[in-house]
């Protein structure tokens, strides 16, 4: 196990799923922004998992999902989740708990 200058433990992989609806272009900038923010700060460490409600519509009750696009950390737990586009980079770290110390 990885630890961070603070001694807190790094997460050695992290599962992300993305829910969207077709590929609309709100879906798209999602997928984009996720894309780019992993390879910047997972590099190696992730893997990205995509759920199109349109043809699985039956897998949205399992991670309650109410909006769209809709990013679920499913590891490193707790589970977390973000609503949106994700184009704002300092939330999407802060609501996935990516420190940049890892």
């Amino acid at each position: 196990m990885n630890l961070d200058e603070d001694g807190g433990e790094c997460p050695e992989f992290w599962e992300l799923r993305l829910y969207v609806a077709g590929q609309t272009p709100k879906s798209i900038e999602a997928f984009s922004n996720l894309k780019k923010i992993c390879e910047t700060h997972l590099e190696g460490k992730y893997r990205i998992e995509i759920i199109d409600l349109l043809e699985n519509p039956e897998l949205a009750k399992g991670d309650q999902i109410l909006a769209l696009p809709t990013l679920v950390r499913k590891l490193p737990e707790p589970v977390k989740k973000i609503i949106g586009t994700l184009k704002n980079e300092e939330k999407v770290l802060v609501g996935l708990d990516i420190r940049p110390t890892c």
